[in-house]
């Protein structure tokens, strides 16, 4: 399975960290980073997505199974 991210280095290790305590081996992750993710993951034809946006998610859902991470600055309440 290969595996697509919204952040790149250094935030990296705490995702891989974090699957090899659940017992997840991927094949292949790929972190993006800033590119645009939509049109990234149909071409490379992902198998899953995961963000913490919202708005990436909502794009993101209509090529690829994805899901929301409900953590991260963009989910704090704004005051």
């Amino acid at each position: 399975m290969t595996c697509f991210f919204p952040r790149s280095a250094p935030a990296h290790e705490r995702v891989i960290r974090t699957l090899r305590e659940w017992d997840i081996r991927l094949d292949e992750s790929l972190f993006l980073g800033g590119l645009t993710k939509s049109a990234f993951l149909e071409a490379f034809a992902a198998d899953v997505f995961f963000d913490d946006q919202a708005g990436h998610c909502e794009l993101a859902r209509e090529v690829v199974a994805t899901g929301h991470v409900p953590h991260g600055i963009s989910n704090e309440p704004s005051i």
